[in-house]
C-alpha cells in the first residue's frame, strides 16, 4: 500500500507551512526513523522523520511556497506500487503530534489532521503528473495546458520552467487571430500592461507568434506616451511614466513574519499597555559577572540576560499579578516561573522559553539557555520550547539602546526591556562617582495591574540588580 506524506501540523495555529529542504532524495528508499525532510512552522525549522518504510516519491518542494496542513507532499511506495494503489497518510513521529502550549491552553490536545489529497485539477487523479502550484499558476496565466508539458523537477514533476518552455515551443497565435486565453505574455508583463491600460490583445496581434515580454510592454507604453506628447492623443500620467521607471522587488511574507504580525497587532489592539521607565545602577551586577569570568574553577560564565531571568523570577514570586494572563473573564496566577527571552534571528524574532527559573541555580540557567537560545537562533527550536511563557525579556543593550517600549505577548500581564550597559559619572552620598548604569522598561497591561503596583514591581526589579546579593544568598 502507498503512504501519503502530509504537511504536518506543528501547532494550534499552523495552517501552512513550507519545505525548506528534502533530506532524502527521489527514488531512495526510506526506512522508519529515517530524517525526511525540514518543514518551516509558525515559529521554527522542524526536522520530520518517518515512521513507514518506502521508496520516496517527492510531490512538493521548496519552491512551492507555503503548503497547506494536510495536502500531500511525497509518497512512500513499495516495490511495484503506484500513486493510485491505495493510499492512506503516513503519521508523522515528534512533528506530527507535536502541539503549541500555552499556560492559556494547558488542556488543549490535539489528534492528527484529516488528510485529504487535492483533486481539482483537470486531470483524472489517477493520471495527471505531479506539478508545483507556480507551474499551474503559470499555465493560467500563459493560457496552456501545464499537464502537457515535460516534467524536470523530482519524479517527474512540472516546475514553472517546464510550462514556460511548453509556452515558447507552442505559440497560440494563429492567422493574426488572438484569443482572450491565447497571449503569450510574461507574469510581469501582463501586470505592467493590466496596470497601464495597455491591449496586450492588440499587442500580440502586432507581434504573432511572439511571447511578450516585459520590454515589449514598455515599449509600447513609451510609444503611447510620445503619441500622447505630441497632441494626437490624451495627456500621459505620472503613473504611466512611473510605472516604466522604477523598480521594486517582492518576496512572499514567510510564516514566522505573519505570526509576528498578527501576534503584535493583536497586543496592541487588546492590550491596555502603560511602559514605565527607570535607570538602575548596575555597577555589582557587572562585578559579579566579571569574577565569574575571574573564576578558574568555573567553566560556566553566565551572561546577563540570565543574570536578569534568575532576579525576575524572584520579583515574579513576590508580585505574582506580574506572573499570571488574561482571559477577559478570569486572571489566572501561574505557579511556576516561565521566562520568554526574546531572539534575534535571520527569519525573525522568536521567544524561547525558560522553564521553572525559580528551581534553578545560576549555573543550571547558563548551561539550559545557552543551549535553548544557540537552537532558537539557528532555526531549530521545537514548537513547544516556544510557547507556554508567562513572562517575557527582551535585551535590545547589544545594538546600543538605552530605552525602548517592548510589546507585550499575550496572553502575558508584562515584558521588561533591558537597555545598554553604559559607564557613567553619578551622584552618590553627594560625590561624583563612575557607575556602570542601565535603563530598565516594564510594558505592562493596566486591565490586570494599575500603576502603583506596576511601579512597586519595577522598584522591585532594580533593587535587585543594585544589590544582588539580596537574590543569590
Amino acid at each position: 500500500m502507498a503512504f501519503e506524506v502530509v504537511m504536518p501540523q506543528l501547532g494550534l495555529s499552523m495552517d501552512s507551512g513550507r519545505i525548506m529542504a528534502w533530506r532524502k532524495q527521489a527514488g531512495d528508499y526510506i526506512q522508519p526513523g529515517d530524517l525526511l525532510l525540514e518543514i518551516e512552522g509558525d515559529k521554527a525549522v522542524v526536522e520530520v522523520e518517518a515512521i513507514e518504510r518506502g521508496s520516496l516519491q517527492i510531490v512538493r518542494g521548496p519552491e512551492d511556497g507555503d503548503i497547506d496542513v494536510g495536502e500531500v507532499i511525497a509518497y512512500l511506495l513499495a516495490e511495484g506500487e503506484s500513486t493510485t494503489d491505495g493510499n492512506r497518510p503516513v503519521i508523522f513521529s515528534k512533528p506530527a503530534t507535536a502541539i503549541e502550549k500555552s499556560p492559556a491552553n494547558n488542556d488543549l490536545s490535539v489528534s492528527a489532521p484529516q488528510l485529504q489529497v487535492n483533486t481539482t485539477d483537470k486531470l483524472d487523479p489517477a493520471t495527471r503528473p505531479p506539478s508545483s502550484p507556480a507551474a499551474r499558476r503559470q499555465a493560467r496565466e500563459l493560457g496552456v495546458d501545464w499537464w502537457l508539458a515535460t516534467g524536470t523537477g523530482p519524479g517527474g514533476r512540472i516546475k514553472e520552467r517546464d510550462v514556460i518552455l511548453l509556452a515558447q515551443r507552442s505559440p497560440s497565435v494563429v492567422n493574426g487571430s488572438v484569443g482572450a486565453e491565447a497571449v503569450q505574455i510574461s507574469p510581469v508583463a501582463r501586470r505592467l500592461a493590466e496596470a497601464t491600460g495597455l491591449d496586450i490583445y492588440e499587442l500580440a496581434r502586432q507581434h504573432p507568434g511572439k511571447r511578450l515580454e516585459r520590454a515589449d510592454v514598455e515599449k509600447a507604453i513609451k510609444l503611447r506616451l510620445q503619441w500622447s506628447r505630441s497632441g494626437a492623443g490624451a495627456t500621459s500620467t505620472a503613473a504611466d511614466v512611473g510605472l516604466i521607471k522604477v523598480e521594486a522587488r517582492r518576496e512572499v511574507v514567510g510564516g514566522l513574519r505573519r505570526v509576528i504580525a498578527r501576534r503584535m497587532a493583536n497586543s496592541s489592539q487588546t492590550s491596555a499597555a502603560v511602559t514605565l521607565n527607570t535607570e538602575v545602577d548596575a555597577t555589582e551586577l557587572s562585578r559579579i559577572r566579571e569574577e565569574k569570568k575571574d573564576d578558574l574553577q568555573s567553566d560556566i560564565v553566565p551572561s546577563y540576560n540570565t543574570l536578569i531571568v534568575k532576579l525576575v523570577a524572584k520579583a515574579l514570586l513576590e508580585h505574582p499579578i506580574f506572573n499570571a494572563s488574561w482571559d477577559d473573564e478570569t486572571i489566572t496566577y501561574w505557579e511556576g516561573v516561565n521566562i520568554g527571552v526574546a531572539v534575534d534571528t535571520e527569519r525573525g524574532l522568536v521567544v524561547p522559553v525558560v522553564r521553572e527559573v525559580q528551581a534553578k541555580s545560576i549555573n543550571q540557567l547558563a548551561v539550559e539557555m545557552n543551549e535553548l537560545l544557540s537552537r532558537a537562533k539557528e532555526g531549530k527550536a521545537l514548537p513547544d520550547e516556544l510557547s507556554g511563557g508567562t513572562f517575557t525579556i527582551t535585551n535590545l543593550g547589544v545594538y546600543d539602546i538605552d530605552s525602548f517600549t517592548p510589546i507585550i505577548n499575550p496572553p502575558e500581564c508584562a515584558v521588561l526591556g533591558i537597555g545598554r550597559l553604559v559607564d557613567r559619572w553619578v551622584v552618590i552620598d553627594r560625590k561624583p562617582a563612575i557607575r556602570t548604569m542601565m535603563t530598565l522598561s516594564l510594558t505592562f497591561d493596566h486591565r490586570l495591574v494599575d500603576g502603583a503596583p506596576a511601579a512597586r514591581f519595577l522598584q522591585r526589579i532594580k533593587q535587585l540588580v543594585e544589590r544582588p546579593y539580596l537574590w543569590l544568598i
